[in-house]
């Protein structure tokens, strides 16, 4: 406390001598760098969450094939936690003589938890939000199921032996916005109505849910408790959708390795600084260890100076940051359906400590000189402290340097590769400045007097013309590169589509409306592929070993094997597949053959020979893998993980799905189409 006035003190003076203006300007912009990508990502990391939640409707989402045990929802009311239930299966409904498959939700009282369900009262009319579920005795049929029957509000349905009259329509529910290939139009009713419909039997295929609301904290509590269930599949707001959460972490260590450059030549600029900065400061040193300062008092005082200046500097920076990502939130305003939330004060907090690293690794180790400062320089202006020793300057250096960077790339084999990419390109620049410097000089005798003493300067002073081209020359070198790399991904990935890449999918095909629709797309648009089943299964086992989800490391595969795969069958392969092992099946086999995409093959450990037997429509199909195939999945064309040979899966029940191209100018055959299938298509535009 007795050294801060006096750094304060010192602090104001050397201000206008400009080397401390050049390291806080070095910190400020370093932080602000930091700061606006973290500040930024923290706020889309929230807002992705948020949406998560309404992805799942709940916080927490218990998916069983068998009814959730009353001592797990016991469980959860102890914990204060909100609970609801849904319970989900397919089934047909009857409108006189006219029978359609539809997706049945049955919900209890509170559904959702988060989220809302939305309404309308006429065919496509204004959405409202509802306030409640289905009561007894009625049902919210969507558009698609509406079309289908023909029926509207007031009319009543046959649905397992019970009668229910529709009463509106839906048009979203806030669990089902991730799942687009639906194998039906979806029925929401009263879970009332379930026992009396007497549509649940024992065998009977049901998916049952129990969402979860409460505090983060209660919710994580919970989630622990419950540990590893083999009858239970366990949803959080991270597992909701991890394409998304993968993206972010993607995006935010290509930004994080860009901030990382400023801050190492931030770190350079700081570095170079504190060496005037220390060397002005001998002579003050010299008569404060006249005065009886001792040594651990001077390095207090600078010390203190300069972590005065890096908290002041990565304040500014903190807020310039903040100002910067509000302007990147706004340039986000109608690309977003929902409004960032404010961000938390951990970037802040990252920021703060960045800066005040920068400072003391690239600083103190010159700032240390002073301490080793002799009295006998008052007399004697040639005894200078001997310089830090580059061992300890870039060790400090590089070592604030590792300790930053895994915040900023997540990944320990990304900062492996990035130093040593650094590394390889410091040491190329070095030598290559050497040589040219060496050059220089040999040209000071050719050349006028201002260049002469010009280049005579660039030689003598060596050691800093190597810095400044080290730290210029990484600069522009990084920047180039991340520059090259994002504008060469985009133009390569443009250039190897195609002219003619399918842009548009179309799904929900019913089989009657096959032959209907390839006719009219083959006259209508540039259909280049073919119309193709589409069946839903799960895996249950590899050869007789059962799948569980617990038995895979990897992430990928545990999320595959807890889903439902899209199967297809077909006679001949698909042109733009190629088979990498093993035989395609001829059309006079008799035996049951799968043919297995190579990417998933090698993440579930699935080979050749292998027999796989899945749950399909409630019953269970079994067949040998014949052969892998590598398929282009860039194509934007029709592809499949798992195919079989046409007999396996034509009798289950099927959509279709086809992908085609359509140009901007033609979009209008997109409205005709509803004029030739009864189903309402989704279609999925592909913009390249």
């Amino acid at each position: 406390m007795r050294i801060l006035p006096q750094a304060l003190k010192g602090l104001r003076r050397d201000w206008r001598s400009g080397e401390l203006r050049l390291i806080a300007s070095a910190i400020v912009i370093a932080v602000a760098s930091l700061s606006t990508v973290n500040f930024f990502t923290d706020r889309v990391r929230q807002a992705t969450e948020i949406q998560a939640t309404e992805l799942l409707a709940a916080d927490l989402v218990l998916l069983s094939s068998s009814p959730i045990e009353q001592g797990i929802i016991s469980r959860a009311l102890e914990q204060n936690l909100i609970s609801t239930g849904t319970t989900s299966f397919r089934s047909m409904v009857v409108v006189g003589e006219q029978f359609q498959m539809a997706e049945v939700k049955a919900v209890e009282n509170g559904y959702p938890i988060r989220g809302n369900l939305r309404t309308s009262d006429s065919l496509f009319g204004v959405e409202e939000l509802a306030k409640d579920i289905p009561g007894p005795g009625e049902v919210w049929p969507d558009a698609r199921l509406l079309q289908i029957l023909g029926v509207a509000i007031g009319d009543t349905i046959k649905l397992g032996q019970t009668q229910l009259t529709v009463r509106k329509i839906l048009s979203y529910e806030p669990d089902r916005g991730g799942d687009i290939f639906n194998i039906a139009p979806r029925l929401l009713i009263n879970a009332a109505d379930v026992e009396t419909s007497g549509l649940i039997l024992p065998g009977s295929r049901v998916q049952y849910r129990l969402l979860l609301g409460g505090r983060p904290s209660a919710i994580s509590e919970f989630r622990n408790q419950i540990g590893d269930n083999d009858t239970l599949q366990v949803q959080g707001i991270r597992d909701a959708r991890p394409e998304l959460k993968t993206a972010l972490e993607r995006a935010e260590q290509f930004l994080g390795l860009a901030v990382l450059v400023s801050i190492a030549l931030a770190g350079l600029a700081v570095a170079m600084s504190a060496q005037r900065y220390s060397s002005r400061h001998f002579d003050t040193c010299a008569i404060m260890r006249c005065m009886g300062a001792e040594q651990t008092s001077i390095s207090r005082l600078f010390l203190v100076q300069l972590l005065l200046l890096s908290v002041i500097a990565s304040l500014s920076g903190i807020a310039i940051g903040y100002l910067a990502q509000e302007g990147l939130s706004s340039l986000m305003n109608g690309l977003t359906n929902a409004t960032l939330p404010a961000p938390s004060l951990f970037p802040v907090l990252i920021g703060m400590l960045a800066g005040v690293m920068t400072v003391l690794g690239f600083a103190m180790p010159q700032i240390l000189r002073l301490r080793d400062v002799s009295p006998l320089r008052v007399i004697r202006r040639d005894l200078t402290p001997l310089p830090a020793t580059s061992l300890v300057s870039y060790g400090a250096a590089v070592l604030t340097l590792v300790l930053l960077t895994p915040w900023q790339s997540g990944s320990i084999k990304l900062t492996i590769y990035t130093f040593l990419g650094l590394g390889l390109t410091a040491l190329l620049l070095l030598g290559f400045s050497k040589l040219l410097i060496h050059s220089l000089n040999k040209l000071r005798s050719h050349t006028g007097i201002s260049w002469r003493y010009g280049l005579a300067n660039v030689a003598r002073r060596a050691d800093l013309s190597l810095a400044q081209i080290l730290g210029i020359g990484l600069g522009i070198t990084i920047m180039l590169l991340l520059t090259l790399i994002r504008t060469d991904l985009l133009e390569s990935w443009r250039n190897q589509l195609p002219e003619g890449t399918p842009n548009y999918f179309l799904i929900n095909i019913q089989p009657d409306e096959v032959a209907e629709v390839k006719a009219f797309l083959s006259q209508k648009t540039d259909l280049s592929s073919e119309i193709y089943p589409m069946i839903r299964g799960r895996l249950l086992a590899i050869n007789e070993h059962e799948v569980k989800r617990e038995g895979y490391q990897d992430q990928r595969a545990q999320r595959l094997v807890s889903r439902e795969f899209n199967l297809s069958f077909a006679q001949t392969m698909q042109a733009d597949n190629n088979l990498i092992s093993g035989q395609w099946w001829s059309a006079d086999e008799e035996g049951n053959q799968f043919s297995v995409e190579e990417g998933i093959a090698e993440t579930l450990g699935i080979k050749i020979n292998d027999i796989l037997r899945y749950s399909v429509g409630g019953l269970e199909v079994s067949a040998r893998v014949s052969n892998l195939r590598e398929v282009d999945w860039d194509s934007f064309k029709v592809n499949f993980f798992v195919i079989s040979n046409p007999h396996v899966l034509t009798e289950y029940p099927a959509t279709y799905i086809t992908s085609f191209f359509l140009a901007s100018e033609n979009k209008r055959v997109l409205s005709e189409l509803s004029s030739v299938s009864r189903a309402l298509p989704c279609l999925i535009s592909r913009h390249y």
